[in-house]
């Protein structure tokens, strides 16, 4: 048996309002979008989905990562294994991106459950991550979203068993951006719904059910990618189940439509609510469609109280105005780039890495004194090269002293940095998703893996803070 045998989410926190999009004010309650905060990308929030999903979980036994988006940051350059570096897995793991559709996340699902079931890898970590943009003010903006998935699949502790899988490949220009293009561009809408989306699910759902000798009425739940709330209905219908008893929660107007990663954190959604015994249909689209039957064992419940979308969609904030979440995406046309500093250096990078991107410190081996950054000698009792590393990314600190900072380059001013002790250890970290106003000494705080800032074209990239929520 292979299949799901643990999983996580990320949606960033911050909200926009699609009144606003449209010239509005924000409608509280309303419907809205999920927007990465100006210092999150696809590779950010799939580190923190593969977090959520590698909890409790010996991090040494993960023997691949494959890195799924549509929107990574970088074009020759690997975003599975900086996900491998942050993670702290091991050195000869296998790394791997995918890309260039929306079928880019479960592509990467089929190809971690045929590697384990030909038996090349015990625990493939599958990782999605997404944070497209369309044109301001278009209709596209408003369907889009940000988010990431995560997935690790193997043959022991199955919570979700892979039974049947099939795919449709399909040439149509619907969907679409070119190298240097920073904005997804559709067709016609009849014509992408249509031509495209209807037609390929529905084939590849059909030929699933036939493969897996499977009637609709079998199937507990239908998680499906939808364009639009209207479209999953008839596509649900077509395939001959029951939208409002069968189809999963699609999150529109909750986070939009998130790409590669939209089936995939479905997913992640309807397994919170999976009991043993139940049967979910998958299926996504893209340059034709992937379908997956999985089987609910008893495991399932092992993963009760992991963090999930429900989780994130309860911990928001909000865009204070469309102009505002302009200025966070560059899009101002008067906007010079605030996140700009003074460059990467690609020898100190690679000399730091184990600091920067894994978060390494050290635990002296006399004492137990936790040191970061690195050092020679202990600081409290004096023993010299005599430390073992200690990752720090999956702990929780504690603030210790703090600074609002009104004039560094930040596109939401003010800038909120400080000392947090975690394990013992002293870091001088800045903070992110947080409201000034709620912070204070001694508050507990979590790690992220975030932008520090972008020059050159790249990202640079290390660890912040944020409330433990």
């Amino acid at each position: 048996m292979v299949g799901i045998t643990a999983y996580g989410a990320y949606v960033p926190m911050l909200r926009l309002s699609l009144s606003a999009i449209g010239g509005g004010a924000p409608k509280p309650g309303g419907p809205e979008k999920a927007v990465a905060n100006w210092d999150e990308d696809a590779v950010t929030m799939a580190v923190a989905a593969a977090t959520d999903a590698l909890r409790g979980i010996d991090r040494s036994t993960v023997d691949a990562v494959l890195f799924a988006s549509t929107s990574y940051a970088f074009k020759e350059k690997q975003g599975a294994a900086i996900v491998a570096k942050a993670l702290d897995l091991r050195r000869d793991v296998y790394t791997a991106d995918l890309g260039d559709t929306l079928r880019a996340g479960t592509n990467a699902l089929r190809a971690a459950y045929d590697m384990v079931k030909a038996g090349s890898a015990k625990r493939v970590l599958v990782t999605v991550g997404e944070t497209r943009m369309a044109a301001p003010r278009t209709g596209l903006e408003a369907a889009i979203g940000d988010g990431a998935a995560a997935f690790l699949v193997g043959d022991e502790g199955v919570a979700l068993a892979i039974t049947a899988a099939h795919s449709i490949s399909d040439e149509i220009i619907d969907v679409w951006r070119t190298e240097g293009d920073p904005f997804v561009h559709a067709w016609e809408d009849r014509f992408v719904v249509d031509h495209g989306y209807r037609t390929c699910v529905k084939e590849a759902v059909t030929g699933l059910l036939q493969k897996a000798g499977l009637t609709p009425k079998s199937v507990t739940r239908a998680v499906f990618y939808g364009p639009d709330a209207r479209s999953l209905g008839t596509v649900a219908k077509e395939c001959g189940l029951d939208p409002k008893t069968q189809l999963a929660d699609p999150l529109f107007g909750k986070v939009g439509n998130c790409g590669a990663a939209f089936a995939p954190l479905l997913l992640a959604s309807a397994l919170a609510q999976t009991k043993a015994g139940e049967t979910l249909l998958l299926a996504s689209y893209g340059d034709g469609a992937d379908a997956f039957v999985l089987e609910a064992t008893p495991q399932v419940e092992r993963l009760e109280g992991q963090r999930g979308v429900a989780w994130h969609l309860a911990r928001r904030g909000e865009f204070r105005s469309y102009d505002m979440y302009l200025r966070f995406r560059q899009l101002l046309a008067t906007e010079h780039d605030r996140r700009a500093g003074a460059g990467l250096s690609a020898t100190k990078h690679f000399r730091d890495r184990d600091s920067d991107v894994t978060l390494l410190a050290q635990k002296c081996t006399q004492c137990g004194q936790a040191q970061f950054p690195r050092q020679r000698v202990c600081f409290q009792c004096y023993a010299k090269d005599a430390f073992e590393p200690i990752r720090l990314s999956d702990r929780v600190g504690t603030v210790k002293s703090f600074t609002f900072d009104n004039f560094a380059g930040s596109p939401n001013p003010p800038l909120v940095a400080g000392i947090v002790d975690v394990e013992g250890a002293r870091l001088y970290l800045q903070m992110t998703d947080v409201d000034p106003k709620e912070v204070k000494l001694g508050m507990p705080v979590e790690l992220t893996f975030r932008k520090i800032h972008e020059a050159g074209g790249t990202p640079n990239y290390f660890w912040k803070s944020t409330p433990l929520r």
